[in-house]
C-alpha cells in the first residue's frame, strides 16, 4: 500500500560494509642467496671413470645449470650474467658472475647478459666466457694444468649457433671433447619418450618438434617467438599502463616472479575474462603486490595531553580576545576624544571671523567647514557601530536618513564646493535606492519561494502520483544537464575539439579591435588558432575563476539533491540505490575493481599507494602463447601450430596416431596451472573424436634437460656424437656430427 503524501519516509544510506583483510604478497626480486665454494671432489670422481663422466652444462638464456654427469642434479644454477667495474679509490677492478652480481650494490648497475634480450642467441661472448670461467672455477677445475681435462656436454636451442662456442671450448679451455644436444630433446629422452610431439616453451621461445623413434623431424619443427621473457615484459607493460603514476621501481625481475607465482592458464578464457571483474568472488581473484614504502609516523597522544593542549589553546584564545577587546575599547575612547575635540572646534568657529576660521582649519589640515562636518559625522557613525558591536548597543537603532537636500537645488545657485557635494549626494542616493531595491527583491524572492513551496505541498497532497511523475521527469532533466555539462567540460579541455575551437574564436573575436565577419557562403577568413601563440589569449581567459560555471554546478547539484530527497521521502519505489550517489559509488565502478580491487581505496595511505593489483593480467599474460595476437604478435598460437603439424604435415603418415599418443610438454613456460589441460582441450577440438590423444608434462620441466644430457653421457650415442679436440683441429669449428639429440641446422 502506497504511503500518503504527508508521510515522512527518509531511508538511511546502507551501512558501510566491512571487508576481510586483503591477502598481500611482498614484491619479489632476484637477489644474492649464498656464496658457493669451489668443489674439487667432482673432478676427482670424473677422473676415476674416464670415458663415462663429463661436465654437463644446460646453457639456457634464463639460467645456466652445470654439474657432473654422474650426479642426479646440477651443482650450479646461475643466470648468464656478469658485472664488472673499477673502484677508483681502491685502485682495483671487481668482476662478478651469476647470482654474485646481486651481492654488490655497485655491481647491480653494471650487469650485462650473455644473450640478446628476448632471444636465445648469445650476443656478448665476453659475458659467456666469463660465466664459463665461473662455472669451471666452482666445479674445481682450477687444479687442471691450464686446461679442462674432462669432456663437456652442452645443451643448445633449436636455432643455436655453435661455431663461436666450439672455438671457446677448445681454444680457451682445451677440453678433450665436446658434444651438443637440443635441450627439449634431452628432456624428452629423460622422460622415456620415443615417438611423439614435443612442445617446448622456454624463456625466449616456444618450439613444436615432432619426434619419431627418438629422432627429431627438425624439418617439420615450428617456432613461436614467445616465451617467459616476453610474458614478464608484457606484464610490465600492462602494469605501467594500469598505474602510470606508480612511484615504486618496476623491473623485469619483479615481473618474472609475478608471472611465476600468480598467473595461470584459463580453461575457458573468453568467459572467464568477461566475468573476471565481477564483484562476487573478486577478493579471491585479485592479488595484491606490496612494494616497499615509508609510512608517516603519527605520534599518538594520551587523553591527558590532548586535554592540556585544548586548555592551553582555550586560555590563549581567551587572552587574545581580551587583548582585542582592550584594543577596540582604546580605539573607541580615542575616537570619542577626537569627536569631542572636533565638536569643540566646530563650536569655536561660530564666533570667529573668516580669517581666523581659515587659520584654524588650515592648522588642522581641513579644507573647509563642510569637510569638518563630514569628519564629525564619520566619527559619530564609527562610534555608533563600535558601541553596537562591543558595548551591547542596539543593533536595530534607526540609521540616519542620508541628506539629499542639494539634489533639488539648480546648479546655477551652487558654488564649486556645493556642486561637488551635490554629485556625492547623487551617488549616495543611487546606492541608497539600489540597497532598497535589493532588499525588496530579496523579500519578494523569499515570498516567491514560500509560495512555491506551499503550492508544491498542496499539489503533493492533492495529486501524489502526478507530483511524483513531475519529480521523476525533473530528475531526469537534471541528470541530462549534468551529463551535458561534463561532456562540454571534457570537450573544452581538448583544444582540438569543436567546442573548444568555437569558444576560442568567440573569445578572440570579442577581444579583437577588428572582429571578423563571416561570409555568407564558404565560411569565414579567420585563421586564428593556426599558430600555437594564438592560444595564449584563450589560456589567459580560461584560467579565470569561472564563477558562473561553478555557480551553475552548485545549483545543479543542490537541485539534484533536493529532488532525490523528495523522491526518497514520498516514493516507495525510489530507494537509496536509485540515487546518483549510489550509482557513482566506488563499488559500482569497473575501473576501481580493475585498479584497486574489491576494497575501498585510501589515497592518504602510503601502503595502498605502493600496491599493485593483479586480476585480469593473471590469465591474460599466459594466454598470449595460445593467442599471440593479444600482444600484437603476428603468429599462430601453439594449438594452431601443433594442429597444423599433426593434421597437415604428418597427416599423411600411416602411424600419425603414434604422435597423438604422446604430446609432451617441457620448458619453464609450461609450468602454468591448467597448461596441459588447455593444450588437451585445444587439440581435441582439431582432431577426430576417436583420435587417441594423450598430453603429459615433464617430471621436472626446468631440470629434465640437464638430467637428460647427464643420462646421455656414457652411452654409445654420446661417444659417437662427441667431437674430439683432434677432430676440431683437423676439420674446424664448423664440423658437426649428426645424431638423434643434435641440431642439424646449427
Amino acid at each position: 500500500m502506497a504511503p500518503s503524501a504527508i508521510d515522512d519516509r527518509v531511508p538511511q544510506a546502507p551501512q558501510e560494509k566491512t571487508y576481510p583483510p586483503a591477502k598481500i604478497f611482498p614484491v619479489k626480486e632476484t637477489k644474492f642467496e649464498k656464496f658457493i665454494e669451489p668443489q674439487t671432489d667432482g673432478r676427482k670422481k670424473a677422473l676415476e671413470q674416464p670415458g663415462n663422466a663429463a661436465i654437463v652444462i644446460d646453457n639456457g638464456s634464463s639460467a645456466v645449470r652445470a654439474g657432473w654427469s654422474f650426479e642426479s642434479a646440477p651443482r650450479l644454477n646461475i643466470p648468464p650474467i656478469m658485472a664488472k667495474y673499477r673502484d677508483r679509490k681502491l685502485g682495483k677492478t671487481f668482476s662478478f658472475a651469476g647470482s654474485d652480481c646481486y651481492a654488490d650494490t655497485t655491481a647491480r648497475g653494471h650487469i650485462r647478459n650473455a644473450f640478446e634480450a628476448g632471444t636465445g642467441i648469445i650476443s656478448n661472448w665476453d659475458v659467456a666466457e666469463h660465466v664459463l670461467d665461473y662455472v669451471f672455477l666452482k666445479l674445481g677445475m682450477n687444479e687442471a694444468d691450464g686446461a679442462i681435462d674432462v669432456p663437456i656436454v652442452m645443451t643448445e636451442a633449436l636455432t643455436f649457433t655453435r661455431v663461436a662456442m666450439t672455438e671457446i671450448i677448445f681454444e680457451c679451455y682445451g677440453a678433450p671433447s665436446l658434444a651438443y644436444g637440443i635441450d627439449s630433446l634431452f628432456s624428452y629422452r629423460h622422460n622415456k619418450g620415443k615417438t611423439g610431439l614435443v612442445i617446448s616453451s622456454s624463456h625466449t621461445s616456444t618450439h613444436v618438434i615432432p619426434v619419431y623413434n627418438s629422432k627429431a623431424l627438425l624439418s617439420q619443427a615450428t617456432r613461436l617467438n614467445w616465451g617467459g621473457y616476453h610474458n614478464a615484459e608484457y606484464l610490465l607493460k600492462l602494469i605501467r599502463l594500469k598505474y602510470p603514476a606508480f612511484t615504486g621501481k618496476l623491473n623485469q625481475s619483479q615481473a618474472e616472479h609475478m608471472v611465476q607465482d600468480h598467473c595461470y592458464v584459463s580453461t575457458d578464457y573468453d568467459n572467464e575474462i568477461r566475468n573476471y571483474l565481477n564483484w562476487e568472488g573478486l577478493e579471491d581473484r585479485d592479488i595484491v603486490i606490496q612494494y616497499p614504502y615509508t609510512e608517516e609516523v603519527v605520534v599518538q597522544k594520551s587523553q591527558e595531553e590532548l586535554d592540556r593542549i585544548a586548555e592551553r589553546k582555550k586560555e590563549s584564545g581567551r587572552r587574545l580576545q581580551e587583548q582585542a577587546a582592550k584594543m577596540r575599547l582604546e580605539k573607541l575612547m580615542k575616537k570619542e576624544q577626537d569627536l569631542e575635540y572636533y565638536k569643540n572646534l566646530q563650536a569655536r568657529l561660530t564666533d570667529e571671523t573668516k580669517k581666523e576660521t581659515r587659520r584654524l582649519l588650515d592648522s588642522h589640515d581641513i579644507k573647509d567647514e563642510a569637510q569638518l562636518e563630514k569628519i564629525i559625522k564619520e566619527l559619530e557613525k564609527s562610534i555608533r557601530k563600535a558601541r553596537t558591536k562591543d558595548l551591547g548597543g542596539d543593533p536595530e537603532e534607526e540609521q540616519e536618513q542620508p541628506d539629499f537636500s542639494l539634489l533639488d537645488v539648480p546648479d546655477e545657485e551652487l558654488d564649486e564646493a556645493q556642486l561637488k557635494q551635490k554629485r556625492q549626494q547623487r551617488l549616495l542616493k543611487s546606492n541608497h535606492e539600489a540597497r532598497a531595491r535589493a532588499k525588496a527583491e530579496k523579500e519578494a524572492e523569499k515570498a516567491r519561494i514560500a509560495e512555491a513551496e506551499r503550492l508544491d505541498q498542496e499539489r503533493r497532497e492533492n495529486d501524489l502520483e502526478g507530483w511524483l511523475e513531475e519529480k521523476h521527469q525533473a530528475l531526469q532533466e537534471t541528470l541530462q544537464k549534468i551529463k551535458e555539462r561534463d561532456r562540454l567540460k571534457q570537450d573544452l579541455g581538448n583544444r582540438k575539439s569543436l567546442a573548444s575551437q568555437i569558444r576560442m574564436k568567440s573569445i578572440a573575436n570579442l577581444a579583437s579591435d577588428n572582429p571578423t565577419k563571416k561570409r555568407r557562403r564558404g565560411g569565414d577568413d579567420d585563421n586564428f588558432g593556426a599558430n600555437d601563440d594564438d592560444w595564449g589569449v584563450y589560456r589567459q581567459i580560461a584560467v579565470g575563476d569561472n564563477s558562473d560555471e561553478e555557480q551553475e554546478e552548485e545549483d545543479l547539484a543542490s537541485t539534484l539533491k533536493s529532488l532525490e530527497q523528495d523522491l526518497l521521502k514520498y516514493d516507495p519505489n525510489f530507494t537509496y540505490d536509485n540515487t546518483q550517489e549510489a550509482q557513482t559509488v566506488w563499488s559500482k565502478s569497473l575501473l576501481h575493481a580493475f585498479a584497486r580491487g574489491p576494497r575501498p581505496f585510501d589515497p592518504s595511505s602510503q601502503a595502498e599507494l605502493h600496491q599493485i593489483h593483479l586480476n585480469v593480467e593473471r590469465i591474460r599474460v599466459p594466454e598470449v602463447v595460445f593467442r599471440p595476437s593479444i600482444a600484437g604478435v603476428d603468429q599462430a598460437g601453439i594449438i594452431e601450430i601443433a594442429g597444423d603439424v599433426l593434421t597437415q604435415r604428418l597427416g599423411g603418415l600411416p602411424n600419425r596416431d603414434d604422435f597423438l599418443r604422446d604430446i609432451f610438454l617441457t620448458g619453464g613456460n609450461t609450468l602454468f596451472r591448467n597448461f596441459d589441460e588447455r593444450v588437451r582441450d585445444g587439440l581435441r577440438a582439431l582432431l577426430p573424436a576417436e583420435a587417441p590423444l594423450r598430453v603429459r608434462r615433464a617430471e621436472d620441466a626446468l631440470l629434465d634437460a640437464w638430467k637428460g644430457a647427464a643420462g646421455w653421457v656414457g652411452t654409445p650415442a654420446w661417444r659417437a656424437a662427441a667431437i674430439s679436440r683432434d677432430e676440431y683441429l683437423e676439420k674446424g669449428p664448423e664440423y658437426i656430427k649428426e645424431h638423434d639429440m643434435g641440431n642439424s641446422y646449427a
